[in-house]
């Protein structure tokens, strides 16, 4: 999440007045994140009771013709009982709306804290939600290209150049010469696959003491290979922010809290490594071309892709032994 587009009072309170939920209150920015503007708002509800919604505005790396599939899966995980937020469909029906040519959605606001360092009881409930998602997407009908394979990393990285690269750091260059050729080469075909997150970091988690209340932001989520899911989680949660160190508690209990509603078949979970080193490689991908390109007028923090230089080169070293517990 982010806010790239600032829209006055008078525009946020005429869209708020589109939907049955009461006169507009507040609406205040969200700095996290790095792809949409994001809003949190308050309005008086339709009892006077007072209600809170998220307001995204669909900046960039998202196609708009496939709203449809990153809403219509909110709705069909949310009616299936999963923590996650449905959209609120304004008077007419729809579940987006254009504002001076960019689409706006507004989603239910979920309760529910971030949290930066789980614990081994939030990071099982972590995984058996991801579990949880995943089984109750079996039955969605739409489906999503992954935008955000190997191919397109190599893009990505293209697109940057390799001084600018060498330029953030010279590890950086360095580590992508070294990895991304196997990744490449060697990337799994025939893996099982559904709908998955694709992007369940820390901050897309909500939690109420150990229990998860929410999963939210999934305008990464596609079809692909469901262990790739579960490997990104891994790269997200079981290292330090920073990625220098690993924790296998963490690991242990997300792994096991995965595996307590979808048992891995023998062949992902020989994958998981590669999987792993390969998520790791997506998000220095991203955040470097990120950190290349981001406006400097945004109001969005940068994160730094060595972050997870480190997580690849932690999983190069420990290779299986970082799944252990599904071994």
């Amino acid at each position: 999440m982010a806010v790239y587009t600032h829209l006055s009072a008078e525009t946020l309170d005429e869209l708020i007045a589109e939907y049955d939920v009461g006169n507009l209150v507040s609406a205040k920015g969200i700095a996290e994140g790095i792809s949409n503007s994001n809003w949190l708002i308050e309005t008086t509800g339709q009892n006077g009771a007072g209600a809170r919604f998220i307001l995204t505005m669909y900046e960039y790396r998202i196609d708009i013709e496939q709203l449809p599939f990153f809403l219509n899966l909110l709705d069909h995980l949310a009616a299936k009982g999963c923590p996650v937020p449905a959209t609120i469909h304004d008077r007419e029906g729809n579940a987006y709306r254009d504002l001076d040519g960019k689409a706006v959605a507004l989603i239910e606001f979920l309760p529910g804290v971030s949290i930066d360092h789980p614990t081994a009881e939030q990071a099982f409930e972590v995984g058996a939600a991801l579990a949880q998602i995943q089984l109750a997407a079996g039955d969605f009908s739409m489906t999503r290209t992954n935008d955000l394979r190997p191919p397109d990393w190599q893009d990505l990285f293209d697109r940057c150049g390799p001084d600018s690269i060498a330029g953030i750091d010279a590890e950086l260059a360095g580590s992508i010469d070294t990895y991304l050729p196997t990744l490449l080469n060697d990337w799994p075909q025939n893996l099982p696959i559904g709908t998955i997150h694709a992007d369940l970091f820390p901050d897309n988690v909500l939690v109420l003491g150990n229990s998860v209340s929410g999963l939210i932001d999934f305008y990464f989520a596609c079809t692909d290979f469901l262990a790739y899911d579960l490997a990104v989680a891994h790269t997200a949660w079981c290292f330090s922010a920073d990625g220098s160190e690993f924790r296998p508690d963490i690991s242990t209990a997300l792994l096991k809290g995965y595996a307590s509603k979808r048992t891995l078949s023998s062949e992902e979970q020989a994958a998981l490594p590669l999987l792993a080193k390969g998520a790791a490689m997506r998000f220095i991908a991203t955040r470097t071309y990120d950190w290349l390109n981001t406006p400097a007028e945004a109001l969005v923090m940068r994160k730094d892709p060595m972050d997870y230089v480190k997580r690849l080169l932690q999983y190069d070293a420990m290779g299986s032994e970082a799944f252990a517990p599904l071994g």
